[in-house]
């Protein structure tokens, strides 16, 4: 990869081809002024690039002088190879120490599931997906050859594949006369395998010959957002994945508010009719951006947390908030999709993953089964970083979950300029420490238009680190700084000024933004520990933690161990496992060992009730600092703290 040496720090980083000189200078821990996200709209990234191979864009904001004297902006100028580049004054957002102290590591700090590790794991399974495609070409009847229409295709069904008996969907036998003589007796059928012993069903009917075209659709049906992805189950291959925010936050943004939202006359119905309309509103983008026909998905693999699931399907999920919080059902039913209003296949099949307690549903089986930890020696801890804080503690011979209830403050909700990881969301922060000068990155490098999950955790850390805010989340107002302001009595520090913004106002994150993600971070932190305490076992013997969550692969480590979020584990034993609910889905949609597999997880796992556990409230009053009130479980943190404070 390409180095970077950037000056007067003296610091040097490898970056890929085609990254730009801002984000290379963020990795390094060089600050360069830069507030409009890397847009390229502010003109305050400039830096001379005096040696080295680099692509230019021609811009506005630099003169004809400037541009003489190999100036360029920071954030549009891509690396094509080895390069040396200073940082003027200017830039260098006030009395010249550029650089943050703070060491040079990745993005993340930890290692990321590879393509080659997803591409083992899915090939760990055979390809057995629930549902054939299977082509027949039929002679005609006659009145010597005088089987009827059924009888006829099972004939030939069994002489061309095998199939010696399936039984049929009602709907199917009823089109089953016309569509045979409009297909000339050449079809495409479609079996979904049986149940427990039981003979495959035969769900569909299509002419001509469809077998090529077998797709299923694997969704992750999360509190906040909804992911959906386009599987082809002839080849394994991924042709396409889209998110949006679940559209049940309008009628309340935890899992609590929802139930008590469905107990209202015609709440239930509201909340399965706006969950549906999501995954409906996914289906329709994904055949936009794929080319693929709805009625060849024939088979959907859903994984959701056991309230979501009791609103997918219209399950009255009262009793999962009442003491003892039990649900329903945690292995529901196979139904077919036109059933729950999912705009498929007529015929298709919709399977959601068992989960295993109230709180604790099948995303978190999904992850589990995805990400190996069933089947591996070393005591794991997986987390879901997600709005209900699911996790699990354990190897292949014991699991112990629980469920947090961490709030929907990472996924952007209950934070003022919040918003999901697009276009435009700020994802990255840094705080200079002399001049507390802001600098950012966004999504898309366009105008910031708010903050998601990995920007608030990266900010709430600068915050602290740079002393702007205390232990207890509130402001130094006494600085005199003008981005650290009171406003309606509260404090809040100007991310980024009205100007330089998409949204035409100041971008704040607040004191009440503080107090949410304190209490999400100490959530999670507190249901870690809990866990641990309740096995007698210490930090130290956790030897694999692996992260999942819609944003969980930009978490960057260090920033979240310094706000408490995580203890300080090793660097190597972290891994980003992204989205495992949605991975679980993909697996199980491609195998039904991978089925039988997540069934055994669930009936494996023993669920830990945090909200009837004394020592999880204890954990989570002393989580509710930055990073913790044991400090000397943070001795890294409290070092850093340390060194900003000397700069």
């Amino acid at each position: 990869m390409p180095k970077i040496r950037f000056y007067p720090d003296n610091r040097e980083v490898e970056v890929e081809k085609g990254e730009n000189l801002l984000r290379a200078a963020m990795l390094a821990g060089v600050h360069v002024n830069a507030s409009c996200g890397g847009s390229g709209t502010c003109g305050k990234c400039r830096v001379v690039v005096e040696e080295g191979d680099v692509e230019k864009q021609p811009t506005a904001k630099l003169s004809d002088d400037a541009i003489a004297k190999g100036y360029t902006l920071a954030c549009t100028t891509k690396v094509l190879g080895d390069a040396e580049v200073r940082i003027p004054v200017e830039s260098q957002m006030g009395d010249g120490r550029a650089a943050l102290e703070r060491e040079h590591r990745s993005v993340t700090h930890g290692s990321v599931l590879t393509s080659k590790d997803l591409s083992e794991l899915f090939g760990e399974f055979e390809l057995e997906p629930a549902t054939r495609r299977l082509y027949v070409e039929m002679t005609a009847p006659n009145l010597e050859d005088n089987l009827s229409d059924l009888e006829r295709l099972k004939r030939e069904l069994t002489r061309v594949h095998g199939i010696v008996d399936f039984a049929v969907d009602l709907d199917c036998l009823k089109e089953m006369a016309v569509k045979l003589r409009e297909a000339d007796w050449k079809v495409t059928a479609t079996l979904v395998e049986g149940r427990d012993g039981e003979c495959p069903r035969l769900i569909r009917l299509d002419s001509g010959d469809h077998s090529a075209t077998h797709y299923g659709l694997a969704v992750d049906i999360g509190t906040t957002s909804v992911y959906a992805e386009i599987i082809d189950l002839n080849t394994r291959e991924s042709l396409g994945r889209v998110s949006d925010y679940n559209s049940q936050v309008s009628c309340g943004e935890d899992i609590i508010s929802r139930i008590v939202y469905s107990l209202k006359k015609d709440g239930l119905t509201r909340l399965q009719g706006l969950v549906t309309d999501t995954i409906n509103g996914l289906i329709k983008r994904l055949l936009e951006k794929t080319g693929v026909s709805k009625d060849d998905i024939v088979n959907m693999v859903a994984a959701g947390n056991t309230t979501m699931v009791h609103l997918f399907y219209g399950i009255n999920p009262r009793y999962i908030r009442e003491e003892p919080y039990i649900p329903t059902v945690n292995f529901a039913p196979t139904v077919e999709a036109s059933n729950l209003g999912i705009d498929i296949a007529k015929g298709a099949r919709v399977y959601c993953i068992p989960g295993r307690a109230s709180y604790v549903g099948g995303d978190i089986t999904s992850g589990l089964l995805a990400s190996g930890v069933y089947k591996t020696d070393k005591v794991t801890l997986y987390i879901d970083v997600g709005t209900n804080g699911e996790m699990a503690l354990g190897n292949s011979e014991w699991l112990l979950s629980c469920a947090c209830s961490a709030g929907p403050a990472f996924e952007g909700g209950s934070v003022k300029y919040g918003m999901r990881a697009v276009k435009g969301a700020i994802e990255t922060v840094r705080i200079n420490p002399v001049t507390y000068e802001p600098m950012i990155l966004t999504i898309g490098q366009t105008k910031a238009k708010g903050v998601c999950g990995s920007g608030l955790i990266d900010a709430l850390a600068e915050l602290f680190l740079t002393g702007i805010i205390n232990e207890k989340g509130k402001f130094n107002i006494e600085t005199g700084h003008p981005r650290i302001r009171e406003n309606n009595g509260q404090g809040e520090y100007v991310l980024v000024w009205a100007e330089d913004s998409a949204v035409k106002e100041d971008i704040v994150i607040t004191e009440a933004d503080i107090d949410n993600l304190i209490r999400t971070k100490g959530a999670i932190y507190a249901g870690i520990t809990t866990l641990l305490d309740s096995m007698g076992m210490p930090v130290e013997a956790i030897e694999q933690v692996l992260i999942a969550g819609g944003f969980g692969r930009y978490l960057e480590l260090d920033q979240a161990i310094t706000i408490g979020l995580l203890p300080e584990f090793p660097e190597e034993i972290v891994k980003y496992v992204g989205n495992g609910s949605l991975m679980g889905a993909h697996l199980v949609l491609l195998s039904q060992t991978a089925r039988e597999s997540a069934k055994d997880i669930a009936k494996k796992m023993t669920y830990l009730e945090l909200s009837t556990n004394p020592s999880f409230m204890d954990n989570y009053v002393s989580a509710l600092f930055l990073p913790h009130t044991n400090r000397d479980a943070f001795p890294g943190v409290m070092e850093r703290v340390k060194e900003r404070s000397g700069v």
